[in-house]
């Protein structure tokens, strides 16, 4: 860090509120420096409370020498009121003595307020939730709009969402716009974010690498001119044109441990961008004209972070992980996972992913199961810091296996009704005897878990990243290029294109001990849609709702879109012999139809962010999408046919 440059700011990033209950609270915070902190609590017509942060509350990790992720867990002996607003503060103690969120952080305040507030809903009355955040989409930010409309309720704690669900796709680590790679590199050098070695890759270290002249919109030459680096450059750096439903190319892609927290910073506030600069490196006539379109989008995108910080510090927040927050097509089949894993390069790429997705998003989803783990990178980063700077890479590559093998990032949320966050990405139902055919989702042990979760429960409410009831017609040109041997071509990801895991799936929907009501809810595919679903030839229960809201800030290609949903709608009709031929005969499924809908559509193609009010039974009484273009679009029932 230059001697001359300002003084870094204390926090960085966050507050952001966790899982929250009466009884505990779980933060996180990433300041320049090990903080002393306090937390202030203004309960509603209650005391408040003053409680300090000691080591028994607070975990302090340096990822750099001005990083540190600040853990927060603090356990109440009275709980906190459910229902109301619940003012806060965090006071930061320094040499000028204590300064609040007022002062730190200005952003996060609503307009009128000293304070940031959160309420803890006595139940799940109304969920907010989304997926699919890219940062370089050309397109308003869904969790703008979301804070526009909490900030009008601001007052009426009652119809504040219980929780924000991110159900994945938080950030790109595979698909980076240049400016945000040029933002990531100097963010890095400004807090001396930690480095590493890299093997299999011609770049000997992260240095090296951020130096290299192919570091921009070129990495996949650093890989080595080898079979195996040629495979890996088709899989990991775009050598595979992907025209539908997925990534069409990912010449940035994020390598090191260090790129991957510093785009986790600049997507989630804005006072990392304050300390960095996106002059545009040097670059050919085309690379050029690509950095300075995309730079005009981040600049918007930047705009909006103030409002997006906001929300994450209002709403307590739930998330899980989809391809992209590590790579795309991540696990896609067993075929895939034996290239990935089987080259140090590429491997060091998904495990810093997931170590960063670990310390970001994991951690507050369960802290108590995550504990070990957390420690173990905490004991990792000590070590950066204590060999100036640099991670051993015996114990990263480690820890990196210790992720890759771990089965414990799914979680369950108490009820009513009960929530339940699947991960379809790690615990695959593979092939072996067609290893580069689709995965399942889930895996005949991690289904039957989920199905123990639910026994005897009246209602629940599934988040699964990818929609169990999709698109037909989608789908259909999945298995298509699926049968043709090219599944990486269009993402070939959905829960009926592996057999065995969608026949257990809809075996559990059918078992006399779980739920009556079952609400899924999902992102992934880049547009929106709710269906209603019930078993045939069964008069009583079970009910489904699938109800999928996706992107956050992406979107389908329009025409694309529309021409899938109209022949969808031609070729999969109520009685078009096709339905036959589908892996879901057994059920009845109404499309719900958007209220703004022209002509019938049924998917809905616009950012923003899904709105689902529930009943006491725990059925959907309101399905909305929060268009991020400034107004909302229903899913009224389907009528039936």
């Amino acid at each position: 860090m230059s001697h001359d440059a300002p003084p870094l700011p204390d926090v960085l990033a966050g507050p952001l509120l966790r899982r929250l209950t009466t009884e505990r609270l779980v933060l996180w915070l990433v300041g320049s420096r090990p903080l002393e902190l306090s937390l202030m609590l203004h309960p509603g017509g209650h005391p408040p409370r003053r409680l300090l942060l000691g080591e028994e509350r607070l975990q302090r990790i340096p990822v750099g020498r001005h990083a540190w992720l600040h853990l927060i867990d603090v356990s109440l002996g009275t709980p906190l009121p459910t229902g109301t607003l619940i003012d806060y503060d965090l006071k930061v103690l320094g040499e000028a003595g204590e300064c609040g969120i007022a002062d730190w952080a200005p952003h996060l305040l609503h307009e009128g307020t000293s304070y940031p507030s959160f309420v803890l809903g006595e139940r799940h009355h109304r969920l907010l939730h989304g997926s699919c955040r890219k940062p370089h989409h050309d397109g308003p930010d869904g969790l703008v709009c979301a804070d526009t409309w909490l900030a009008e309720r601001r007052r009426k704690p009652q119809e504040w969402p219980a929780w924000l669900l991110m159900t994945g796709d938080q950030i790109y680590a595979d698909d980076v716009a240049g400016p945000m790679l040029v933002a990531i590199h100097a963010l890095i050098a400004r807090l001396g974010l930690f480095d590493e070695t890299l093997e299999g890759a011609t770049a000997p270290d992260s240095q090296a690498l951020y130096g290299d002249e192919n570091t921009y919109y070129q990495r996949a030459a650093l890989l080595p001119d080898t079979e195996s680096g040629t495979a890996l450059r088709e899989r990991f750096f775009g050598g595979v044109r992907k025209p539908v439903f997925t990534t069409a190319n990912a010449h940035n892609h994020l390598i090191t441990f260090a790129e991957v927290m510093a785009m986790y910073l600049l997507a989630w506030s804005p006072v990392p961008w304050r300390l960095v600069e996106t002059n545009p490196p040097p670059l050919d006539g085309e690379n050029h004209q690509r950095f300075q379109a995309e730079r005009g989008i981040i600049e918007r995108f930047v705009e909006g972070l103030p409002a997006g910080a906001r929300l994450l510090a209002h709403l307590p927040t739930l998330m899980i992980f989809d391809d992209h927050d590590v790579t795309d097509d991540w696990n896609l089949t067993a075929d895939w996972e034996h290239l990935a894993y089987g080259h140090p390069f590429s491997r060091r790429i998904i495990g810093n992913a997931m170590l960063a997705y670990l310390f970001c998003q994991g951690w507050g989803n369960d802290p108590d199961r995550l504990a070990e783990l957390t420690a173990r990178g905490a004991e990792l980063m000590e070590q950066a810091r204590q060999r100036e700077g640099w991670l051993l890479a015996e114990e990263q590559d480690d820890l990196l296996r210790r992720l890759r093998h771990f089965q414990g990032w799914e979680f369950h949320i108490p009820g009513p009704p009960p929530l339940l966050v699947l991960d379809t990405r790690t615990r695959r139902w593979r092939s072996e005897r067609h290893p580069t055919r689709p995965s399942g989702l889930m895996d005949w042990e991690a289904l039957i878990e989920l199905q123990e979760a639910m026994i005897d429960a009246p209602s629940a409410i599934i988040v699964s990243p990818a929609p169990m009831f999709g698109v037909k017609l989608i789908e259909a040109v999945q298995r298509l290029f699926v049968l043709a041997g090219k599944p990486l071509m269009v993402d070939a990801e959905n829960w009926m294109a592996h057999r065995g895991a969608a026949s257990v799936m809809l075996n559990i929907f059918r078992h006399s001990r779980t739920p009556g009501n079952y609400v899924i809810l999902s992102g992934d595919v880049h547009y929106s849609f709710a269906y209603d679903i019930q078993l045939r030839q069964r008069k009583e229960g079970p009910r489904l709702w699938q109800i999928t809201s996706s992107g956050i800030k992406n979107a389908f290609p329009d025409t694309l879109l529309d021409w899938f949903d109209r022949l969808n709608r031609w070729l999969y009709s109520p009685r078009s012999p096709l339905n036959w031929f589908t892996k879901r005969r057994r059920l009845a499924i109404h499309p719900r139809d958007p209220d703004r809908a022209k002509a019938g559509e049924r998917l809905w193609n616009g950012s923003g962010i899904g709105l689902v009010d529930f009943d006491d039974a725990g059925r959907p009484s309101d399905i909305r999408h929060l268009d991020a273009r400034g107004f909302e679009v229903g899913f009224p029932p389907a009528r039936e046919r």
